[in-house]
């Protein structure tokens, strides 16, 4: 979309919503980025995820994922 594009968009909104997207706007450079922290580790294991996602098997839940871990505790639960 170009400025032109949406110049003539905000110009066909009324006042109160050009003063909305004003706001979102300033929100959006108000809100600090986040920094990219990724150890190693990390960028291992969203590698195995993003994996397990491609070859379609469903993630676990986080019940599932407690159940998963008392089960290698020998049932033992936190």
């Amino acid at each position: 979309m170009t400025t032109q594009q949406l110049l003539e968009k905000w110009q066909n909104l009324d006042p109160e919503q050009q003063q909305q997207v004003i706001a979102f706007i300033d929100s959006i450079h108000q809100t600090p980025k986040p920094i990219k922290r990724s150890s190693p580790l990390g960028e291992s294991l969203r590698k195995i995820r993003q994996e397990i996602i491609e070859s379609g098997t469903p993630l676990l839940t986080p019940e599932e994922i407690e159940h998963e871990k008392a089960e290698r505790r020998g049932g033992y639960v936190d």
